[in-house]
């Protein structure tokens, strides 16, 4: 053990380890005898394992169920907690679950597998950092290995003109009550021509922020700051608005008596049905409207800043995740004069 005295400190200060871990710290003493005794104190501390980090790390299994109840009582976004739960219950059917919190490594995580895309992959790895994260911070575990997340490719599947009549025709078949097919083809046709983002605006759109003069809607709040914004309303989504909204000036546009928010908060069951009586690709989600919308909206004006005002965009790399161009506007510019050499040239 030192002890020793800094230059601009009148108190002795401790230094030593134990097990790897350094231990330094002020005695509050400025009698050598007594920061003697008070860093013995420290020492003896430390080897009797009063050290919380001394203690057995528990497997992630174990960790998991306080780390759930964290998630159910944090201050975080209904769909935030919902992600951790869905990250959890993939990575509780991997080896890492039995594995304990201090002996995951690098090398453990990046042999992980996990069933579907590699946004699900993801969801597993973000909730397991998070997890790890808060082991560190609630001192269960000393350091927390660094993983990189698997590699996503943006969505290619558009939900265009001909998707949405597949869709609405595939769910007139389907077994719903009437309400509950309006209530799905306005969310389509509301997607499509809103390109608002489903769940976070939406499905939380409320009639008093619908300008019914200027036929446009304001979003309050969303994923960012920038995606306060106003957005138009296409003709044929300002009648269902209006349909639907008839009689009442305030209000959620898709109450929800069996919602706790009070607002419809999904449509997944409901699409993932119509989309396989249509038989079209998993990979087709509602989200495919929101990508649609800014494909044709640019496609229409030209004006990308257009394109990223009413999506609630501020980065342009964003914005163009977002844009599917069609081959046929490559072949048209392709055609124009000085567009390509004329046969038989080089």
């Amino acid at each position: 053990m030192k002890l020793f005295k800094k230059s601009k400190s009148h108190f002795y200060w401790y230094d030593f380890t134990v097990r790897g871990r350094r231990y330094r710290g002020s005695t509050k003493e400025s009698s050598s005898t007594r920061a003697a005794k008070i860093a013995g104190l420290k020492l003896v501390l430390a080897l009797e394992g009063s050290d919380p980090l001394d203690r057995k790390a528990p497997t992630l299994r174990d960790f998991s169920r306080r780390f759930l109840e964290w998630v159910e009582n944090a201050n975080l976004e209904s769909k935030t907690k919902l992600y951790y739960e869905n990250g959890w219950r993939l990575l509780s059917k991997a080896r890492v679950a039995g594995m304990r919190l201090n002996q995951i490594k690098k090398d453990d995580v990046e042999t992980l597998r996990f069933d579907g895309s590699a946004s699900n992959a993801n969801c597993a790895l973000r909730a397991l950092r998070r997890m790890l994260h808060k082991a560190e911070e609630w001192e269960l575990v000393r350091s927390v290995p660094k993983f990189k997340l698997v590699k996503e490719y943006g969505r290619s599947s558009r939900l265009d003109d001909a998707v949405e009549r597949e869709l609405l025709a595939a769910a007139a078949t389907c077994k719903w009550r009437k309400r509950g097919f309006l209530l799905f083809r306005d969310i389509v046709i509301l997607m499509r021509d809103t390109g608002m983002r489903n769940e976070r605006e939406l499905y939380r759109m409320r009639i008093e922020n619908v300008d019914w003069n200027s036929r446009v809607v304001f979003v309050p709040d969303s994923k960012t700051p920038d995606g306060r914004r106003t957005v138009p309303i296409s003709d044929r989504a300002l009648d269902l608005l209006r349909a639907r909204c008839a009689g009442r000036r305030e209000g959620w546009v898709f109450p929800s008596k069996r919602s706790r928010a009070g607002h419809l908060t999904t449509m997944a069951n409901r699409f993932r049905e119509a989309r396989e009586k249509a038989g079209l690709p998993q990979e087709l989600v509602l989200y495919c409207g929101r990508h649609d919308y800014g494909t044709r909206v640019l496609k229409q004006t030209g004006n990308l800043k257009a394109v990223m005002l009413t999506m609630g965009h501020k980065d342009v790399k964003t914005a163009m995740r977002y844009q599917h161009p069609e081959v046929e506007v490559v072949r048209q510019a392709l055609n124009q004069p000085g567009g390509s050499a004329p046969a038989g040239t080089q």
